[in-house]
């Protein structure tokens, strides 16, 4: 299937989101994604070692520069809940989410939030199971940052930050209910599959991390894994039968993947869905990863500042309710989409 064009959700009303929604737009090919090569190549291998391995820690991600009287007019719009966009404190900016953009993929989606652009690739292929997880398939992700999303990002300091997204992506997927790995086993202890999720970053306005979980997300959804049959002869070896008809598929249940919400603390309150300029201002933000249903399954502080214990709990419950309808209005594009099958209008990824 051919993408399509993406649909608008934003800040605003209609299809858009106000305060606490959030804002997904759609489209629809399968196929990895990998900047001018194949993600499997050894570079990428070796790259992907590196991010699982773990890295330097990088705290920042693209930074401007503000003079302190744009800080204080930022700063003092947020206390009145009136940012420089227009938005309240709650509210998403307008983004779009189109899926099926990469024909060689199992599954793919790209994420426009504001000025931040987000390509994820999903690429199913046969591996062997974890020794101590001998009959479920896994995740493994793998964090591009390209160097003309900002200059930042040339030589390690786009290393460092990927690695960093890819922790966070691991955490964020360590619950065992987040995705049904066991759906994933063909023959326990010898073959299963195993999901590359492969993240590349485009370009970049603040606020990532939200970005490539509802990309990571749409992409899931997307993915197609073919359907496979072992068959034993009498002898007691074992064939692995891949079936030759690409609609036979199996598709994953992504009502559990959670989806990251980010609250930076300006001044006396905390705002989601961060500009680069907003950012500059905060000098801490909790990460948190929130089910459709509500529910928290992990946490984060990053940044130089520090929390208090009342701030944190209020930025929870926010960012528990903002997730929760950030998943609403997500779901309801995918399905839209999937609805309109093959009727949906065709643009592409370099439409």
């Amino acid at each position: 299937m051919a993408p399509s064009a993406p649909s608008r959700l934003g800040a605003g009303g209609g299809q858009c989101a106000g305060a606490g929604e959030a804002p997904p737009c759609v489209g629809g090919s399968r196929g990895a994604v990998a900047s001018g090569s194949d993600a499997r190549a050894p570079e990428a291998e070796e790259r992907r070692r590196k991010q699982k391995n773990g890295g330097q820690r990088r705290e920042s991600m693209a930074s401007v520069v503000l003079s302190e009287p744009e800080k204080l007019y930022i700063v003092h719009g947020v206390q009145e809940d009136l940012r420089v966009d227009g938005r309240g404190c709650e509210d998403y900016r307008c983004a779009e989410v189109e899926t099926d953009v990469v024909s060689n993929t199992s599954g793919s989606a790209r994420v426009k939030l504001g000025h931040t652009d987000i390509l994820v690739g999903v690429k199913a292929e046969m591996g062997t199971p974890k020794l101590e997880k001998p009959d479920e398939g896994y995740l493994e992700f793998f964090v591009d940052c390209s160097a003309n999303a900002t200059p930042e990002f040339e030589g390690r300091g786009g290393e460092e930050l990927g690695t960093e997204i890819a922790n966070t992506l691991y955490r964020v997927f360590s619950s065992e209910s987040s995705v049904d790995l066991k759906s994933l086993c063909i023959n326990p202890r010898e073959h299963c599959w195993v999901l590359y999720v492969d993240v590349l970053l485009l370009e970049c306005g603040g606020n990532l991390l939200d970005a490539i979980s509802i990309a990571v997300k749409a992409a899931l959804f997307n993915t197609r894994i073919p359907k496979v049959r072992v068959l034993e002869d009498e002898e007691g070896s074992k064939e692995i039968e891949l079936s030759d008809d690409p609609y036979d598929c199996i598709r994953l249940n992504v009502d559990n993947v959670p989806c990251i919400v980010t609250l930076s603390k300006i001044g006396y309150r905390h705002v989601v869905d961060a500009t680069l300029q907003e950012e500059a201002c905060s000098l801490a933000s909790l990460l948190i990863s929130v089910t459709s249903k509500g529910a928290l399954t992990s946490m984060k502080k990053v940044g130089k500042g520090s929390l208090d214990p009342e701030s944190i709990f209020e930025m929870m419950e926010t960012g528990k309710r903002v997730g929760k309808s950030l998943h609403i209005a997500l779901q309801k594009i995918l399905d839209e989409e999937e609805s309109l099958g093959t009727s949906r209008q065709k643009v592409g990824f370099l439409g």
